[in-house]
């Protein structure tokens, strides 16, 4: 494939090997594309995918979205929906801007498909965020956002970070993803807990609801980790539908090196959380656990090693609404946003 063979390459070539510099130059020539109408015109001709379903009381154009992490701040908003994009995720963003953790923190696994990456959530912070898309505007398809405790929040001061989150970015949102799973941020896992997490989603709904006054209030989805026991699982899911969350999104980066090719077993064991084809089969099964476990009731969003169609087709028969993705969008283009897309339209859902 072109971009495989001469665009990847190419990037890496002109930033010397380092992902997290390939990933800051594209997503600022996606920013300078993003103000350029008929570029984005011309680029949706190419790989917009027509397959429109309803989900989370919402239209989406299509079922395959930008995944969290890509675009923490917003930059490129305009430009997802023409490299074929149904919906985008931004974020994860905190109450507080901070640079995330020490570089180096991306690494790519290139024969094994996968990343492993302990950025940190490095962002600009919620308001920053908030303003940005109050001067650009929304982009055509619905906007998720990803919000996450600040590094500098103590954990029992944990809620009233999220809720400042939510507060701040509420006009714009169409659902919120509340990031609890992330293994790059010292004891967020700990708020999937349930004790913890009850407290959360108690104070999210209860902002939530005051925020929409007499509309609906804005659908708020809990992302889970895939390294979590069934039992605790069920715990979570339990707590979910008691504080009536809207939706699930599965699943996160996983700790687990299981499926890394033995060459690159070296990079495997660096720090952070793996993301990309080893992920694949675990994301499927939690995936298909939520889906048995509270019977349909609770909507999922289907995330981690989608490669092909038939990997997001298996997301769907799982239980799966809709899909996102992130490493094999950053590891071969978007091509694969439209070999996917157009994968799930030709099959009846």
């Amino acid at each position: 494939m072109l971009f495989d063979k001469i665009v990847r390459p190419a990037l890496y070539r002109v930033s010397g090997s380092d992902p997290e510099t390939v990933h800051e130059r594209t997503i600022g020539s996606l920013a300078r594309l993003s103000r350029v109408s008929p570029a984005l015109a011309a680029l949706g001709r190419v790989y917009r995918t027509d397959d429109p379903v309803t989900f989370l009381g919402l239209r989406f154009p299509n079922r395959v979205g930008l995944a969290a992490g890509m675009d923490k701040n917003g930059r490129a908003l305009h430009a997802w929906p023409a490299l074929g994009f149904g919906f985008v995720e931004v974020g994860t963003v905190t109450r507080y801007p901070q640079p995330g953790n020490d570089k180096p923190r991306l690494f790519t696994l290139a024969e094994t498909d996968a990343v492993i990456n302990r950025m940190g959530f490095n962002n600009e912070g919620a308001e920053a965020l908030a303003a940005r898309l109050a001067a650009t505007g929304k982009p055509p398809v619905p906007l998720g956002v990803s919000i996450g405790k600040s590094k500098v929040t103590p954990l029992d001061e944990a809620v009233e970070d999220y809720r400042f989150s939510l507060r701040a970015l509420y006009p714009y949102a169409d659902y919120f993803a509340i990031n609890v799973s992330s293994p790059n941020t010292p004891g967020l896992r700990a708020l999937q807990d349930k004790s913890a997490l009850a407290e959360l989603l108690a104070e999210l709904r209860k902002t939530s609801a005051g925020l929409a006054g007499d509309a609906k209030p804005t659908p708020v989805l809990v992302k889970v980790a895939p390294d979590l026991t069934d039992e605790a699982l069920a715990e979570l899911l339990e707590v979910c539908l008691d504080h009536g969350v809207a939706g699930l999104i599965a699943t996160n980066t996983t700790l687990s090196r299981e499926g890394i090719a033995p060459p690159e077993a070296a990079i495997g064991e660096q720090a952070g959380g793996l993301s990309g084809r080893p992920l694949t089969a675990r994301s499927v099964e939690v995936v298909r656990f939520v889906h048995g476990e509270t019977g349909g009731k609770l909507p999922i969003i289907g995330v981690g090693g989608i490669f092909d169609a038939g990997a997001a087709a298996r997301m769907l028969d799982a239980g799966a609404g809709l899909v996102q993705l992130y490493t094999g969008f950053a590891l071969h283009g978007p091509g694969l946003v439209k070999r996917v897309a157009r994968g799930l339209a030709a099959r009846p859902y």
